[in-house]
Formats: structure tokens, C-alpha cells, sequence
């Protein structure tokens, strides 16, 4: 029953579908020889002609990319993409058609554009409004499908969460088989442990088995594969990588094989030319709109503490590369002969009299603007290390290193939340990984702001 109301849905979603692509192409006609003004408009049969191959080719494109499966817990995004891909094949084959089949007629491009991008959004978009009925559907109790969940642990539990957060998707758990000795959440059964399987699926009407089992029991996979057997049931294997992932772990399939990246940098592809955007054009306007500060500053050091006027030290940025960041100099010049390399504290002795004021505005950090134009560092990121003390805390802190998956910043989340300077350096670490995790360009606007507000606020303070 329910396969054959899976087939009569898939078959009423193509005749939508079908129904939308030959009135795109109409509506192409139509804008083009009747809304655009032109001078000989050629008669519509020569295009009506096109929408029987233009059907059948849709029809195959759709079924080839696989648009008729369940996608309750697919990515809407993925399906869009798609879509996309179906009607660029349909036009391609279009074309071929028209060039080969249909000599006699000379077809408009621009109709064939119009049609393209019309055919793209229109499908996008009823799918778009038909899954949203859905999710109100599902909520209410409709078009449910019936889960049992193999396993226990953090997978388990991960996918628990996940369906609870979701009833959208229409997925109804009926109940958990674990060999573990915790009670599943909420009002959820135990059904038994894990061996008991093929009685569950016998007694209950099952459409979805999940299998999410820890690490350690995965050995038991082909056991629990042998129990479900020929069952006309969908089969969906959770991954154990809850442990493992860091910094925006995902999956991604290439070429039919599903990567796992256990860990991954947000700053690839647009995201990359987005940060360094900012960079750029905040950069720019920051250092020529402080560039009367910044040359009066100069002077001033010039004359009260002699040359050099700025400080150059070397510190690890991105992927662990060494730079020299600038600093107006706020010591003297020989501060660490004795001492060596020293953390700095925020009463430091070995300040001058006008470094310490510098330093409880942040000024000096003020050169760090051509080095964020060099794209050495980012306005926003976590604040760069010595490669002395970088070695050192590598070895006590777990997962210090993963900081570097970004550029080092003149200010981050870590300083405006109050770790800077001589402060935990593993609530720093917290806080640099939460800011890489949820990185996105209002999140760096925000720590923009909020660092002119500390800044202003709270002058007592070591170096941001």
C-alpha cells in the first residue's frame, strides 16, 4: 500500500512538474514576441512543435538527477541544485534537437534563455511551496513515516535530538534498540536490545530503520544488515564522528563516494573572498581615516623615545606561517635583553610613560592596519601568538594548534569577551574555536563594534 502510494505521489509531482516546464515555454514566447517589442512575430506552432520533445526530455532529466525519491531528509539546497542541472541537460538536448530535427524552423534565443531561467525557478519554487504543506502536514500528524533506532551512545542519541527538533520531516520514532542500560528520552520505548531486531520488525510496522551504533559496535553492522534482510524498509547509517569532528566537520559526496571532513576551514571558496573583502575595504577606510592619528602618533614617539618608531615581532598566523606584526613601540628597545621573551602583563614595568598610555587605548595596535592589507592578518580572527609561547601551549592545551585554521586578527571573540592578555588561555582557546565555528561576516561586524565599545568602555587593559 504504501509503495503504491509512494509511486501514484511521484507520478502526480512529474505531472506538476511537466505541466510547469510546457507552460515556461509558452510563457517564453509570449514575453518574448509580446511583451518585448519586435518587428515580425512568428507563428506559435513552429514552438508548440518543441513541447513534446521538450516533455520527454524533462521527464528523463528529472528521473536521471533523481528528483522523485523521498527527500524528507535531504537538503532542500542540494534538490534546487538539482533542478538546475536537469533543465541546463533539457536545454543542451533542446538545442541538439533544434539543430538537428528542426532545420526548417529558426527558434529564438532568447526564448530558449527565458524559458531556461524560467524553468529553473518555477520547479524550484512550487517544490519549495509543496514541502513547506508538507512540514504543516507533518506537524499535524500526516504523511508520517515510522523509525526504529539501532544503537546508543552519542550517535543515537545526536539523531534522537535531531527528529525531536524536526517533526517537519514526518519521521515518528516508535522506539530505541540499544544494548545500553540508559532509558531512552522522553516518552520513547525500549523495544529491546539490538539482537532483537527482526522480532520488532515483525511486530511493528517499520519504514525506517536508523542505524547508529558507537564506534566500538560497528562490527555488528553486517548482523544487524542480516536481520532487517529483504524487508521493503529504507536503511539509514549514522556515522560515529561526533568525537572526532572539529572546526565545521561535514560530509560531501564526490563523485558518488561520501567524504566525511573531520575537520575543514570555514574560510574556502566565497566565504575566503567575502573575509578578505571586508579586510580590504574596512582596512582601507580605518587606515586612511586614522592616518592623521596614526603619523601624529609617530611623531610623538619619534620625539619623546627616539627610533624606531614601530616595533616589528614575529608571530604565527595562518596554517602556522610566521609574519612580523607591527606595533607602535611601547618599550624600550632592549626590553627583553635580560628578561628574554616574557608574557606581558597589564602593569608591565617595562613600559615607557607614553607606551602605558597607548596601551590603555589600544593604539598601539594601530599599525596592525598594513598588516591586514598585506593579508597577513584579518581585522577580525584569533590574536596572533610568539612562536615561543606557541610551542609551549601546543603541549599543554588540548586542540591550541586549530586557532591557525584562520587568519590571526588585530581583535577577536576571545578579547571582547574578556580573555586577553594574562587570562585563561583555555577559555581563550574556547572562545577562538567558537568564533571559527560560527564564523560569518555579521559575526565579524559585531566584533567590530563590540571592540570600539571595550575599547571605550575600558581603558585598563593590556594590548587587544
Amino acid at each position: 500500500m504504501l509503495k503504491a502510494h509512494s509511486r501514484l505521489f511521484e507520478h502526480l509531482t512529474l505531472a506538476g512538474d511537466l505541466t510547469l516546464i510546457a507552460t515556461c515555454w509558452v510563457v517564453a514566447y509570449l514575453v518574448r514576441f509580446h511583451v518585448i517589442p519586435t518587428v515580425e512575430v512568428p507563428p506559435f506552432g513552429g514552438y508548440a512543435l518543441q513541447l513534446i520533445p521538450i516533455l520527454v526530455v524533462w521527464g528523463i532529466a528529472f528521473h536521471a538527477f533523481d528528483l522523485y525519491r523521498p527527500h524528507r531528509l535531504a537538503s532542500h539546497l542540494s534538490e534546487w541544485v538539482d533542478v538546475a542541472k536537469a533543465s541546463t541537460l533539457g536545454v543542451l538536448v533542446l538545442i541538439a534537437l533544434m539543430s538537428f530535427a528542426f532545420r526548417g524552423y529558426a527558434y529564438s534565443r532568447v526564448v530558449i534563455g527565458l524559458f531556461w531561467v524560467l524553468s529553473i525557478a518555477t520547479v524550484s519554487l512550487s517544490r519549495a511551496v509543496f514541502r513547506e504543506l508538507l512540514r504543516v502536514a507533518r506537524r499535524s500528524g500526516h504523511n508520517l513515516r515510522y523509525a526504529v533506532v539501532v544503537g546508543g551512545g552519542e550517535p543515537a542519541a545526536e539523531v534522537l535530538r535531531v527528529l525531536r527538533r524536526r517533526p517537519d520531516v514526518g519521521i515518528k520514532v516508535l522506539g530505541v534498540l540499544s544494548d545500553k542500560a540508559d532509558a531512552p528520552p522522553g516518552d520513547l520505548s525500549a523495544l529491546g536490545r539490538i539482537e532483537d531486531l527482526r522480532t520488532v520488525l515483525d511486530r511493528l510496522s517499520v519504514d525506517n530503520v536508523i542505524i547508529a551504533l558507537p564506534q566500538a559496535d560497528y562490527a555488528r553492522v553486517a548482523a544487524i544488515l542480516n536481520d532487517i534482510g529483504d524487508d521493503p524498509v529504507a536503511i539509514h547509517f549514522v556515522p560515529d564522528i561526533f568525537g572526532l569532528t572539529s572546526l565545521r566537520g561535514g560530509v560531501e559526496e564526490f563523485e558518488g563516494i561520501p567524504f566525511i571532513h573531520l575537520r575543514d576551514s570555514p574560510l574556502h571558496g566565497w566565504n575566503r573572498v567575502l573575509k578578505r573583502g571586508l579586510d580590504l575595504v574596512l582596512g582601507t577606510l580605518l587606515l586612511v581615516g586614522l592616518s592623521p592619528l596614526m603619523i601624529a602618533l609617530a611623531a610623538t614617539l619619534r620625539l619623546r623615545q627616539g627610533a624606531p618608531v614601530l616595533y616589528r615581532q614575529e608571530r604565527m598566523g595562518l596554517d602556522g606561517q610566521r609574519f612580523r606584526m607591527l606595533k607602535f613601540r611601547t618599550m624600550p628597545v632592549d626590553a627583553e635583553a635580560v628578561s628574554g621573551p616574557v608574557w606581558a602583563r597589564a602593569d608591565d614595568p617595562r613600559r615607557t610613560e607614553l607606551g602605558a598610555w597607548l596601551r590603555s587605548l589600544s593604539l598601539d595596535e594601530l599599525p596592525q592596519l598594513l598588516n591586514v592589507l598585506r593579508g597577513e592578518m584579518s581585522l577580525v580572527g584569533p590574536r596572533p601568538e610568539r612562536p615561543t609561547f606557541v610551542e609551549s601551549f601546543r603541549r599543554q592545551i588540548p586542540r591550541y594548534m586549530l586557532r591557525h585554521k584562520v587568519k590571526a586578527g588585530i581583535t577577536g571573540w576571545a578579547q571582547i569577551n574578556g580573555w586577553r592578555g594574562n587570562t585563561s588561555l583555555e577559555k581563550r582557546i574556547e572562545y577562538d574555536l567558537y568564533y571559527i565555528e560560527q564564523w560569518s561576516v555579521a559575526l565579524d561586524l559585531k566584533i567590530l563594534l563590540l571592540t570600539v565599545w571595550a575599547v571605550l568602555r575600558d581603558r585598563d587593559r593590556t594590548a587587544y
